[in-house]
Parts: structure tokens; sequence; C-alpha cells
């Protein structure tokens, strides 16, 4: 997997960002998520862990 980075957009001159990941097909089956779902980050270093609401 990899962490893409993508502008979102200026206010006041700052540039925000969001980032996204592409989670392969095999590893959504084996976690139960579809498109659509709602979930919460909980983060840690080195780790992000995600969880249906």
């Amino acid at each position: 997997m990899k962490i893409l980075k993508e502008k979102s957009r200026e206010y006041k001159g700052k540039p925000y960002y969001k980032y996204k990941i592409n989670i392969s097909e095999r590893i959504m089956k084996e976690s139960g998520f579809k498109e659509g779902d709602e979930l919460e980050a909980e983060a840690t270093k080195g780790e992000i862990k995600l969880r249906r609401l």
C-alpha cells in the first residue's frame, strides 16, 4: 500500500492536504468493510487502526 498526498484547497494562502490509502480488494473482503462504510481512525506511532462506526 502507498499513502497519497493530495492538495485539497488553500485558505488565506495556506495549502491544506488530505491523504488517501489504496486498500486491496483482498484486504477489504477480509475486513468486512464495504464502499460507503463510515469509519473512525485511531493512530499511534507507526500504526493506524480503522473501525466501522
